[in-house]
């Protein structure tokens, strides 16, 4: 996409959410494709996972934003491409100014500094050998923060913030000595420890207790509005999006579906989808366990052949037979800051 195209979908995005005072997004995501090639052993090209298949969005500085969808839907591919762990196919991201694609060897590692990951499992994301000094010193020494003094009062100050206090307490225990909910404070304070702009937190309370994750989000949410820091909250599960997220973006299949504030999107789905998320989550009212929730048969879609037409309507009970099996569906603003793209909502 070239600078002109970039600059219009910016002020597009930024007429669709209504938030005309944001200067310059820190990231812009612009028609971005993620795509897997396959190949058989003998038998080369296989065709293509379209993990990620034109999404576009820009972020804000201090905003916070949910990417919610069921599991296959491309949220990880996207997650990692933000990472710069997955090369784009096609399209750009822009961080302040720069084009991630052009990004090599300082440029790069300049960028990731900027960068902090919060990942789903904390038993996974840290290594069991090194104490909790080292893996928070780490990212420290990888960077050229050379003073042992400075490091240190930097991994008092950010295990302080997390809530691990006394931190002297936990500077020599292992990642096996601490509970599930302490461990997710760890891989929370190494994402800080270098004092990022931008956190992927990829389902960061999923693998916790009830009772640890509201105070995992609560966490998150003073460290956000402390140093202004921009989220991406990766989840699957909506019922944690309203107590973190500005905004929530729909994906399924590689695409993002539905775009709308928080509050928004919650009290008024529109997409079938959305709906059907909104169904399957659990619902903690004891007055409700006998209710039964419609949710959509079939799995999702195959994202090596996606159906043509909206990827959803061989699920969707709601298909206009001639439009949604054959026409890809285009974004369309059905009220202020609230876009959908479905066949249901587009003008007569």
């Amino acid at each position: 996409m070239n600078t002109d195209g970039i600059t219009e979908l910016r002020e597009v995005n930024k007429m669709m959410f209504n938030v005309d005072e944001i200067k310059e997004p820190l990231l812009s995501i612009c028609d971005l494709h993620v795509w897997y090639e396959l190949r058989r052993f003998g038998f080369g090209h296989a065709g293509y996972v379209k993990a990620v298949d034109g999404v576009s969005f820009d972020l804000a500085e201090g905003e916070t934003v949910a990417v919610v969808g069921e599991s296959g839907c491309g949220k990880s591919s996207l997650m990692k491409t933000i990472l710069a762990l997955n090369h784009p196919t096609s399209g750009e991201l822009i961080f302040e100014g720069k084009t991630l694609s052009h990004l090599k060897g300082n440029a790069l590692r300049d960028y990731r500094f900027d960068i902090g990951y919060i990942q789903q499992d904390p038993y996974g994301a840290l290594p069991p050998f090194m104490s909790i000094q080292q893996i928070l010193e780490e990212p420290l020494i990888i960077n050229g923060v050379k003073d042992k003094n400075e490091r240190l009062n930097r991994i008092r100050n950010t295990m302080s913030e997390v809530k691990l206090h006394p931190a002297d307490d936990y500077l020599t225990k292992f990642p096996h000595m601490l509970s599930g909910g302490q461990q997710q404070r760890v891989v929370i304070a190494r994402a800080m420890i270098l004092n990022p702009k931008l956190i992927v937190a990829d389902e960061p309370v999923s693998m916790l207790d009830a009772s640890v994750r509201v105070e995992i989000l609560k966490i998150l949410g003073a460290l956000q509005e402390k140093y202004h820091l921009s989220v991406i909250y990766i989840t699957h599960d909506l019922s944690t999006v309203k107590y973190f997220s500005a905004r929530i973006f729909v994906m399924y299949a590689g695409n993002l579906i539905e775009k709308a504030g928080t509050r928004c999107l919650l009290e008024n789905p529109l997409h079938p989808y959305t709906t059907a998320l909104l169904a399957a989550t659990s619902d903690p009212d004891a007055r409700n366990a006998d209710s039964y929730k419609e949710v959509p048969p079939g799995e999702p879609p195959s994202l090596v052949n996606p159906p043509m037409g909206c990827r959803f309507h061989p699920r969707c009970a709601k298909t206009i037979v001639g439009m949604c099996d054959e026409k890809k569906p285009l974004e369309f603003e059905h009220e202020p800051g609230h876009f959908v793209a479905c066949w249901l909502y587009q003008p007569k």
